[in-house]
């Protein structure tokens, strides 16, 4: 990623404050705002993700739409007077009417593990596209995964291809920290349960749905479908007003039974049938090249044997610097006085020492512009310090950009350190007539 000047944005004012780890923000077309919280209980927050509206007429009172979500909610999406809500932390995508009236749309989805069912937009086709992530770093299970604490709970569950493949075999060993498997180490292959090996020409099978996905069903949940496979974890999804699919995909970490070093974020068009690379491929580069060499294992190996089967790895849009975290993006609407049909993409930020090596400067927390014209990328400052940005949208207009803040949230050599109720929707107003280029 080469960044070009940067951009400073008007200060913001807050909409609604005290916030419990929200992930997501979506604006109806006459302007109401919905955020939910992931139910991510960090800190104290309570457990059980909700949805909020807040009332442009009623000086943006907060009212609770919904409640008792499986946390992580990691999608809000408004379409046509129905909130499209993914339940990250059960595997479903559930609709909300205006009634209030809740149905399940999509349910069993695998995992949850290193992530989740995420968001979901609906598509120019009036389907519902969501993805899915990988249920491991980069295809097999490690002990990362019993310190995040799904092995645990989960010691039986593992990624599922999207597309027919073929093992080379390759395994990790570990100590073995689960007690109804025999002896002191566990030997784990890709594709397989934790400490099941793994044999040289071993097949399996395409399942739907899987995992690493981008994958599509009808309104009503129903025909579902797979769109592509090998995105790791598509946290952002949108289309561009021409029709494009584009998809954030959080790159690959330094940990676990396959750690890798440098994996950016990525920004993909996704396209029906293709295949993005995961898990031997980053951005159409093999997993095996120098850039890649990680800190914290050895030197990485293929895990499939069969690249000449699948269709060729897909190049990405955008690369991002690696841990910056990408997360989500929004469009600018076509009405806005100056950029329209540009991304903005919000940066979490690195999650060291768990992700990478730490001791070295935080990453991301910011916002970029992203011009689809040369896939330029172009910092934006909001004027004010923010902790963990994590997803942003427009008012209907394009003249407000409302910017949400998931709250202070860092993690350490002792777990995760967490503040609750310091999450934030801010709102910047005639932000695009109002910014203003400084040198970077």
């Amino acid at each position: 990623m080469t960044l070009t000047a940067g951009w400073t944005l008007p200060a913001p004012t807050v909409v609604t404050a005290g916030l419990h780890f929200p992930t997501s923000v979506a604006v109806a077309a006459d302007g109401r705002v919905y955020v939910a919280e992931s139910g991510l209980p960090f800190g104290g927050a309570p457990r059980g993700g909700r949805v909020w509206l807040l009332d442009p007429a009623a000086d943006r009172q907060r009212t609770l739409v919904a409640d008792g979500l499986a946390g992580p909610v990691t999608g809000l999406t408004w379409h046509e007077d129905v909130l499209y809500v993914s339940e990250g932390g059960a595997g479903r995508i559930s609709s909300i009417d205006a009634d209030g009236t809740r149905k399940v749309l999509v349910d069993g989805m695998p995992g949850p593990g290193n992530y989740h069912t995420n968001m979901a937009v609906v598509g120019p086709d009036r389907k519902l596209y969501f993805s899915q992530g990988a249920m491991a770093n980069l295809g097999v299970v490690g002990l990362d995964a019993y310190e995040m604490g799904w092995l645990r709970r989960l010691p039986h569950a593992n990624d599922v291809p999207g597309l027919d493949i073929v093992l080379t075999g390759a395994s990790a060993v570990t100590r073995n920290p689960l007690p109804d498997l025999p002896g002191e180490q566990a030997t784990t292959g890709a594709f397989a349960q934790f400490g099941t090996p793994t044999e040289p020409g071993q097949r399996i099978a395409a399942a739907l749905p899987c995992t690493a996905a981008v994958m599509r069903c009808d309104l009503d949940g129903g025909g579902l479908e797979l769109v592509a496979w090998g995105v790791r974890n598509a946290f952002g999804l949108g289309f561009l007003p021409d029709g494009r699919l584009l998809a954030v995909d959080q790159g690959a970490d330094d940990r676990g039974s396959r750690p890798i070093g440098n994996a950016p974020d990525l920004l993909w068009e996704i396209r029906q049938g293709a295949w993005y690379g995961w898990p031997d491929f980053v951005g159409g580069e093999p997993v095996t090249a120098p850039r890649f060499a990680p800190e914290r294992g050895p030197a990485l190996e293929f895990v499939l044997a069969n690249h000449d089967e699948l269709p060729p790895p897909e190049r990405p849009l955008v690369e991002f610097e690696p841990h910056v975290a990408a997360t989500k993006f929004a469009v600018v609407p076509s009405a806005a006085e100056r950029f329209a049909g540009q991304l903005v993409v919000p940066l979490f930020g690195d999650e060291a020492p768990m992700c990478l090596p730490s001791g070295g400067p935080k990453l991301g927390r910011y916002l970029l512009r992203v011009d689809p014209t040369d896939w330029s990328t172009h910092r934006m400052t909001v004027g004010m310090p923010l902790h963990r940005p994590i997803d942003v949208a427009f008012g209907p207009d394009g003249g407000a950009l409302y910017v949400l803040d998931f709250g202070e949230f860092e993690m350490s050599d002792e777990g995760v350190q967490a503040r609750a109720g310091t999450g934030c929707l801010w709102r910047v107003e005639d932000w695009p007539g109002a910014m203003s280029e400084v040198e970077d």
